[in-house]
């Protein structure tokens, strides 16, 4: 008789297989526990509210059920989940722009305050990090995307070739236009 394996200590990979060889749902929640924050975080960065990134989550999490056996294996179940999330709510971006566009336009920052030379360092710093959040909402989904992946999220070139199913020089050329249009982007805002 084989010995039953506790889903909790089991490795992503093999949590993975047993789910999309059984359609477990009650494996898929502890995949779940494991990346729901994780997952939450990247929706979040893309909507900037938590009701918005809360659905978004969710309808991750369910595309990820059903698509979930198209996990091949070739990088880390957490690599493949973040592309995963991140190309979902790349698509999700494209589909509102519009709409999205006219709600950040109606909303006002502190960040909109001018600089008075009292300010501190912490507070400049918060301001520029503002500065950075709008440049973001600026430029295209995808180069967001390849931006993030690797300077918030670490991911190397390597895996980044892996992710986008590119090679490692178109990899480092989406990196560089990213970063001069984020830079442009900027730099126009007052």
């Amino acid at each position: 008789m084989e010995t039953e394996i506790v889903p909790e200590s089991m490795s992503d990979e093999e949590l993975v297989r047993k789910i999309a060889r059984q359609n477990d749902a009650t494996l898929f929640a502890v995949l779940y526990d494991r990346y729901a924050q994780r997952v939450y975080n990247k929706c979040y960065s893309f909507s900037k509210s938590a009701d918005e990134a809360e659905d978004l989550t969710q309808d991750v999490f369910l595309m990820l059920f059903i698509k979930l056996s198209s996990f091949k294996g070739r990088s880390k179940f957490s690599t493949w989940l973040y592309a995963f999330t991140y190309n979902f709510c790349v698509n999700y971006v494209n589909r509102n722009k519009q709409r999205m566009m006219s709600d950040k336009s109606d909303s006002i920052s502190e960040s909109d305050r001018p600089i008075h030379g009292n300010n501190d360092a912490a507070e400049i710093a918060n301001m520029r990090a503002e500065k950075l959040k709008k440049a973001l909402e600026l430029i295209e989904p995808e180069d967001k995307k390849i931006l993030l992946l690797k300077y918030q999220d670490d991911v190397s070139i390597k895996e980044l070739t892996t992710i986008l199913e590119i090679g490692e020089s178109a990899v480092k050329m989406r990196l560089k236009r990213a970063k001069s249009r984020i830079v442009e982007a900027y730099n126009k805002i007052p």
